[in-house]
């Protein structure tokens, strides 16, 4: 995920997005502990989507506020 496509969304759309990222990285976490996890480089790609997101969100929330 980009960080150019994360700005054109909208807030609401941002906090689905982010939960459904939450939702991966358990699955993920899940799967590495009982040892079915294939993808290793997925879970790191994911906890970095989940930042970039958290950190628009958060210039969005300031910007708006300014």
């Amino acid at each position: 995920m980009k960080a150019e496509d994360i700005r054109t969304k909208t807030q609401d759309q941002l906090t689905d997005d982010l939960a459904s990222l939450k939702k991966e990285q358990f699955n993920l976490r899940f799967q590495k502990a009982i040892g079915q996890l294939e993808k290793t480089a997925r879970v790191r790609q994911v906890r970095k989507d989940i930042a970039r997101i958290k950190t628009i969100a958060a210039e969005k929330s300031a910007a708006k506020k300014a």
